[in-house]
């Protein structure tokens, strides 16, 4: 028998992902795509019994309502949307055993931007160049979700008992609307003053409304450049942040004339423009967390440390950090 679930209401983009996210084909224009924050995606798999990668749905500010059509387990992390089941409150981070016929409803985001809905089986989508993730600009993999759309599930797999993620293995979520972003130097910052970059790092940025999937949108101090910037040969282009077409690394904080852009996961992966620091990829989770006017303040870390908080989330996203119910 068919597993599935229908979507009574959508949600604001509410669509499917998995991890690692589509891989291989950067050079083609396809972006990585994947979940925005996949230690909060990892997590609500691991609750239900899936693969930690398995496809799941991403819920953006406004969750959806969606009717289970088969007996399964949910669970719901990331942003507090408020979930009910037939009206009733469930508790995120926690499985919840639903019934065929059930319907579960995320409202607005009460703290954070984006939640996420595993269910036992994970979503069985086609996969499209070797993913489920959904690049929904471009309906590669798919749109989001439509208001009686069916989603096909996989087989429950390895469902069974009833699991919560400990508060101190969660991701902590700002309390005030400011958020430390972690970031690294490189590899344009040789491009800028060395005022400019330590005032990079002691400022306050506020996140443009004009912030999406494709790119994180900032607002704060005007940037200064070096004479390498300054005295450039033609082919780099006219303006100080121009420079040849390179690639661009995932969390990279792009610096198109004024206006710095962290490029995520659904962004470009080449261009002429600076990337003077870059986002450590354990900090990416946050960028998925932040809503317009919210401010980030960066700390400068190195390598070293970025590769110690990328494992540290790791542990947080294995098998034995449940705990039973």
């Amino acid at each position: 028998m068919s597993r599935s679930f229908t979507t009574v209401k959508p949600g604001l983009q509410t669509c499917v992902q998995e991890l690692p996210g589509r891989i291989g084909f950067l050079e083609q224009g396809f972006p990585f795509s994947g979940p925005f924050d996949a230690w909060s995606f990892r997590q609500a798999n691991l609750l239900v019994g899936n693969d930690r990668d398995a496809a799941a749905l991403e819920c953006q500010f406004v969750g959806p309502s969606l009717k289970l059509d088969t007996d399964c387990l949910i669970a719901i992390s990331g942003a507090d949307m408020r979930p009910k089941l037939d009206g009733e409150a469930v508790p995120m981070w926690t499985t919840v055993a639903v019934r065929a016929g059930q319907e579960l409803v995320l409202g607005a985001a009460m703290t954070g931007a984006r939640a996420y809905i595993a269910i036992s089986g994970g979503v069985a989508t086609e996969p499209v160049l070797g993913s489920r993730a959904v690049f929904h600009q471009a309906g590669v993999g798919g749109h989001a979700l439509v208001a009686g759309q069916v989603v096909p599930l996989g087989d429950n797999g390895n469902a069974g008992g009833v699991f919560t993620i400990p508060e101190d293995k969660r991701p902590v979520f700002s309390k005030d609307k400011c958020w430390t972003i972690e970031a690294l130097k490189g590899p344009n910052d040789d491009w800028l003053s060395e005022e400019t970059v330590k005032t990079f790092f002691s400022a306050e940025w506020k996140v443009q409304a004009k912030s999406s999937r494709t790119g994180i949108r900032l607002t704060g101090p005007e940037f200064g450049f070096s004479k390498r910037a300054l005295n450039k040969n033609a082919d780099h282009g006219h303006d100080p942040s121009n420079i040849i077409d390179h690639g661009y690394p995932l969390g990279a904080v792009n610096l198109a004339g004024q206006t710095p852009i962290i490029l995520v996961h659904d962004s470009p992966s080449t261009g002429g423009f600076i990337n003077p620091f870059t986002v450590a990829s354990a900090a990416l989770w946050k960028l998925g967390q932040v809503k317009p006017n919210e401010v980030l303040k960066f700390r400068s870390i190195d390598r070293a440390e970025a590769g110690a908080l990328r494992a540290e989330i790791d542990r947080s996203t294995q098998v034995g950090v449940l705990d039973r119910v």
